[in-house]
């Protein structure tokens, strides 16, 4: 049982303990963090007690989750990477899928201005056309890495509060809910700050269902995608070849999301011509490792980084890309 006493929550942002990790060890739910955790669930989001108590009574690290986020597959090479998620079965079941639900993704391309390959390749990579959304209980993965993985601590006790606020709304018990390594659940593999923040409801339901619902989980994945800045027909990508011909073009690809140049700059020093970017946007600069061990290098559009803000990798926004173009290509 919890004895921990009701106070004002205070804001010394207080970690977790730092006691070895253990697979199975219990959670410090008596720990400064917890306490605090379980202080704003009861003061500030009306949480009881009690419910608190049947939750997280039990709740135990899983060093599993620890070794997956330090060995993430986005860390592979683009072409060990690609390969399965490009498979014959992931553009037959998703021409399938495109068929199957055609006057739906008709009024989510009109509503939200996403291509529909887009948004079924995501669909697909995600969940595999939500025929797998992941085989973890999130409550316990979620409060792993809060208690035993610091650099991430902060960030899951967001999501722990955020999944038991769409628990209460979904009328869920916490414990039962599946998905992810890292926390993603339903079809869309929506992170809770992500789901409150993005999901729609989009069968009329009243409910903003991703865990069953087809039209709210695309219309989902197209809301969250227009969010940060889709332009539907708009360029999302353009090659530049085999070698960067330029230092501020490498510079660029070492900088990440900071490493942007205007068009006209890529277009002078790389000498390709370029479509016009919305807006006249910058453009990142990518590099993808290809078998052979040289690099295959592009210029980023907008609706590429969009991409990026769904999952923070050039890989996964290219595949999701690659796959759409399979999927269109029929």
């Amino acid at each position: 049982m919890l004895l921990w006493p009701i106070t004002p929550v205070a804001a010394s942002g207080a970690s977790p303990e730092e006691l070895p990790v253990v697979d199975g060890r219990p959670l410090e739910l008596e720990s400064p963090a917890y306490r605090e955790l379980f202080q704003e669930l009861i003061q500030e989001h009306g949480f009881s007690r009690e419910q608190l108590e049947q939750w997280f009574s039990g709740l135990t690290i899983q060093e599993r989750v620890l070794e997956l986020m330090d060995a993430q597959w986005e860390a592979r090479p683009y072409h060990r990477y690609a390969a399965p998620l490009l498979s014959w079965w992931n553009v037959g079941n998703g021409r399938v899928l495109l068929e199957r639900h055609a006057r739906l993704l008709d009024r989510i391309e009109e509503q939200f201005g996403v291509e529909r390959e887009i948004v079924v390749a995501i669909w697909g990579l995600e969940s595999n056309y939500g025929g797998h959304e992941g085989s973890f209980s999130i409550f316990r993965t979620m409060n792993t890495i809060f208690a035993a993985y610091p650099r991430r601590s902060d960030f899951y006790r967001r999501q722990i509060i955020d999944f038991l606020l769409i628990c209460r709304e979904l009328e869920l018990d916490p414990r039962t809910v599946r998905g992810s390594y890292g926390g993603a659940f339903g079809q869309a593999q929506f992170i809770p700050s992500s789901y409150r923040a993005y999901a729609v409801d989009f069968d009329g339901s009243g409910r903003r269902d991703i865990i069953n619902s087809v039209p709210d989980v695309l219309a989902s994945i197209a809301n969250y995608l227009r969010h940060f800045g889709w332009q539907y027909g708009a360029p999302r990508y353009a090659e530049l070849g085999s070698q960067l011909h330029d230092p501020r073009l490498k510079e660029a690809v070492g900088a990440g999301r900071r490493g942007v140049l205007p068009r006209a700059t890529i277009e002078e020093v790389q000498g390709v011509e370029l479509p016009p970017s919305p807006d006249d946007r910058p453009l990142r600069i990518v590099a993808l490792e290809q078998a052979a061990g040289d690099h295959r290098y592009l210029a980023a559009y907008p609706n590429f980084q969009a991409i990026t803000h769904w999952n923070n990798s050039y890989r996964y926004a290219m595949v999701v890309i690659e796959l759409a173009e399979k999927l269109r290509a029929q």
